[in-house]
């Protein structure tokens, strides 16, 4: 017999437009972006490229037809990136459902795993 003490669930939700996905990955990414406001620092911290973050958002950009991240160009103050609106309220969503997501499959797996 199968010890449920020892179980997990595990899951991947994502959102998908037109081909182009929106899961933890770019989701993630955009919340770095909020908070070290660059895509290249965002980038690191993920272990990807400048050019792959810049890919995935540009990429989402074109096929949701919404404008996600407003880049700054370097100079004497340095460049630099910021989330637009359209995007801040994206990631909120996301947050959102990810969580209500998460306690209904907690309570669905409790239901058939866990013994009361």
């Amino acid at each position: 017999m199968i010890e449920p003490s020892r179980l997990k669930v595990r899951y991947k939700v994502w959102l998908e437009w037109d081909g182009t996905v929106f899961g933890e990955g770019l989701f993630k990414l955009l919340q770095l972006v909020h908070k070290t406001g660059s895509i290249s620092a965002a980038a690191r911290e993920m272990s990807m490229s400048y050019r792959a973050a810049w890919g995935k958002i540009k990429k989402a950009q074109e096929r949701w037809n919404v404008k996600l991240v407003e880049t700054k160009v370097g100079g004497d103050q340095g460049g630099g990136a910021s989330l637009t609106p359209s995007a801040l309220e994206l990631i909120n969503r996301y947050y959102k459902f990810q969580q209500q997501v998460d306690d209904a499959i907690t309570e669905i797996f409790k239901d058939n795993f866990i013994v009361k």
